[in-house]
């Protein structure tokens, strides 16, 4: 969501999605219902949660930082956000992307009235598009992709808003699910490939949509369908719903991720079940790296599902051997070593009558840096268990994320510097093994990859990038030009 793209996490070791987006029209308690909405997207993004609202005559916006109950569990904020229409957005922050300017939704009064959008994605060529609109006078109030979109349908020339906004998209690259609210009604959407997620349900005489089904579960909500890539769904007051496809037919590419790490286990992503995808990644696991254990142990809280199909499909009984603390706050990255231990160690700690003594064999959903997992592998071992094998339920993370993913440099990426035995001797595991890429399509419904079209974006694993990467490639060539000497003053 931010032009820059620095990793986050609260032990600087995991991939996290930068935001999760929700709407609601003709709610009579529309603000109500996104506070809800949002409470059960908080897993997408942590640092900041924001409303906009529309009462038929004017916009209203409450932001803040932290989770949604911070801010949104009162009457009293509630009753700040009037109207039958209301957007939310939670979010990740990024260096020099924190503060209230880049919390969504993103609100500017256009030519047509007030536009705000909500974003979750990346858009991979916005640096160039911003660069063009500066030099042409537009003014940012913010570090965020997201006001290119907005800048580019206040430029357009296009007489409705509706033409606007696919005039501004045409522009861009990369990976988006908005949902849009203007005096007219909301409009959703998402990119022609559909990296990232968006889906539409019911309740009574409103409409929703949500990044993922589980919100639609919380507030009371029917799943109707998901909203196609490529797809616009306009929605006005009168309960009219037009769903127009300006960009042509693509083969869709969703993010695969969404399948491993992302989406809560009790959503529905792309016609699955995210929990039965994750415990099929397992069985998958355990027949390619079978090893001979005593206790398959799952890496908690994400490592879990695939565990209990590692366990079932092997036969090796599954034991909770490390407990998570659900009560420790967030650590962000740590500037030393020993306060990194401390973080893993007040989140996770042994289950040592239970291990000591054991072979185990360690579930996780995947390794970026490779810190967590050693520190973890090592306290498994200072609680007695005589071997630790490591299995992950991804393949090998060695590509950067430019889709909406907080991701490292790849040189930070552990599986971008090493081979699989040298990560295993840096993680001090007696053994270390990843599912492979026709393993994970297999888990998620697919015979084998197709690799001329792949049925998901995978880049993270692959390096087989869906869109053109303008940005990258700029930043790139910026930086070969400015590769002189440096010359020092002694």
């Amino acid at each position: 969501m931010n032009l820059t793209h620095p990793f986050r996490d609260d032990d600087g070791d995991k991939l996290h999605e930068e935001c999760g987006v929700f709407g609601a029209i003709n709610a009579t308690d529309a603000s109500t219902l996104t506070a809800l909405g949002l409470h059960a997207l908080q897993h997408r993004g942590q640092e900041a949660a924001g409303i906009t609202s529309f009462d038929g005559e004017e916009f209203f916006s409450l932001r803040g930082l932290g989770h949604v109950a911070e801010n949104f569990s009162s009457s009293e904020a509630i009753a700040e956000l009037p109207g039958h229409m209301a957007a939310g957005h939670v979010r990740y922050s990024t260096t020099g992307g924190a503060g209230l300017r880049n919390v969504q939704p993103l609100f500017a009064d256009l030519a047509a009235g007030g536009f705000a959008v909500a974003h979750n994605g990346n858009i991979s060529n916005a640096a160039s598009l911003r660069a063009e609109l500066v030099g042409r006078g537009a003014i940012f109030q913010s570090t965020s992709d997201t006001e290119v979109i907005i800048h580019l349908v206040a430029t357009s020339r296009y007489p409705t808003i509706i033409d606007q906004l696919v005039d501004a998209l045409r522009l861009v690259e990369g990976a988006y699910s908005l949902i849009v609210m203007t005096p007219q009604g909301m409009i959703a959407c998402r990119d022609p490939l559909g990296i990232r997620p968006l889906v539409m349900g019911r309740i009574g005489d409103a409409t929703v949509f949500a990044s993922e089904s589980v919100a639609f579960d919380v507030v009371g909500a029917e799943f109707v369908r998901q909203v196609e890539p490529g797809e616009l769904v306009r929605v006005g007051f009168n309960g009219e719903i037009e769903s127009i496809h300006p960009f042509g037919k693509h083969k869709s590419r969703p993010c695969i991720f969404e399948h491993v790490y992302f989406s809560r286990p009790d959503s529905i992503f792309d016609g699955r079940s995210v929990y039965a995808a994750r415990k099929a990644i397992g069985e998958e696991l355990a027949k390619e790296a079978p090893v001979d254990v005593d206790l398959v142990v799952p890496v908690p809280d994400s490592g879990v599902p695939a565990a209990i199909g590692y366990a079932q499909q092997s036969g090796v009984p599954f034991e909770l051997g490390i407990i998570r603390s659900h009560y420790v706050g967030r650590t962000f990255i740590q500037p030393s070593d020993s306060a990194r231990h401390s973080g893993v160690r007040r989140k996770h700690n042994a289950n040592r009558g239970l291990v000591e003594g054991k072979r185990i064999v360690l579930i996780d959903d995947s390794i970026v840096r490779g810190t967590t997992s050693m520190k973890i592998v090592e306290m498994m071992r200072d609680a007695g268990a005589s071997e630790v094998h490591f299995r992950v339920a991804s393949p090998p993370t060695a590509h950067s994320c430019y889709y909406g993913v907080d991701t490292p440099e790849r040189s930070k990426l552990l599986a971008a510097r090493m081979d699989v035995e040298p990560m295993r001797e840096f993680i001090k595991a007696d053994s270390l093994a990843f599912v492979s890429i026709d393993g994970l399509y297999r888990a998620v419904g697919s015979e084998t990859r197709d690799s001329s079209c792949p049925q998901f974006c995978d880049a993270c694993f692959t390096g087989d990038y869906p869109t053109s990467l303008t940005d990258l490639n700029r930043q790139e060539d910026d930086a070969a030009q400015l590769s002189f000497p440096v010359h020092k003053v002694a």
